[in-house]
């Protein structure tokens, strides 16, 4: 069929590979340091990848093309989803973590670590875990934890923390957190975001999450600057 799609000049790609990651259905993938379109019917024609290429090296073009199929680009990243829960991986095992109560002194109270449970990332969380049943769920741009000093104490501290970036990561954080939610007793949701615009993307999942989950919870939503500090 005749339809617009992605069109990308190897020779101009730098090989940043930013719009592999942009392509949230998988259609890009490095090959010898090049992106290159590897599946046609992946390529939904919308172009999430052309902004995030910093050389301008994509761009539209209309041709013979086989249709965008959906329902194989779904299929493919529950594929690849379920192969990083069941890989075997150490890394992507789920535990939760005990740590021993201490004294708090201020000094303890910014150096310990306050994570309780593994993994972190939104992508490699099981969709059920006793640690979630109960608990206060933190929904973390990654960067927030590096613009932030206080992070632990402040964030992590008495919630169950996931953390993802929606510019990097090539997926839709909505449908997994909404599982979440809707499988476990979760009691709240707190959103720690980036002043950066991309960054409104884990938050929309967030909200995009509750609301599919059908539950009324509690959504606090905190915008971090880049310097450093919340922004009221």
């Amino acid at each position: 069929m005749l339809r617009k799609i992605i069109r990308i000049d190897e020779e101009a790609c730098n090989g940043c590979g930013a719009c592999a990651s942009a392509c949230h259905e998988g259609a890009i993938d490095m090959v010898n340091g090049k992106a290159r379109l590897m599946r046609e019917d992946y390529c939904d024609g919308l172009g999430d990848c052309l902004p995030a290429c910093p050389v301008n090296a994509i761009s539209f073009e209309e041709r013979e093309a086989p249709a965008y199929d959906e329902a194989a680009v779904l299929a493919a990243k529950q594929k690849k989803q379920a192969a990083a829960q069941s890989c075997g991986c150490p890394g992507a095992r789920s535990a939760a973590i005990r740590r021993p109560q201490t004294a708090e002194t201020p000094d303890a109270a910014r150096t310990e670590s306050q994570l309780t449970q593994w993994p972190v990332q939104i992508k490699l969380a099981p969709v059920k875990a006793p640690y979630f049943d109960g608990a206060h769920l933190l929904i973390a741009a990654d960067c927030t934890a590096y613009a932030y000093g206080s992070f632990h104490q402040d964030f992590i501290r008495g919630r169950i923390a996931l953390i993802g970036c929606p510019k990097l990561d090539a997926q839709d954080y909505a449908q997994k957190l909404a599982a979440i939610l809707a499988g476990n007793d979760v009691k709240s949701v707190t959103v720690a975001r980036m002043e950066v615009p991309c960054c409104g993307g884990i938050e929309q999942a967030a909200r995009r999450a509750i609301a599919a989950s059908g539950k009324d919870l509690p959504c606090r939503v905190v915008t971090i600057t880049t310097d450093g500090r919340i922004r009221e």
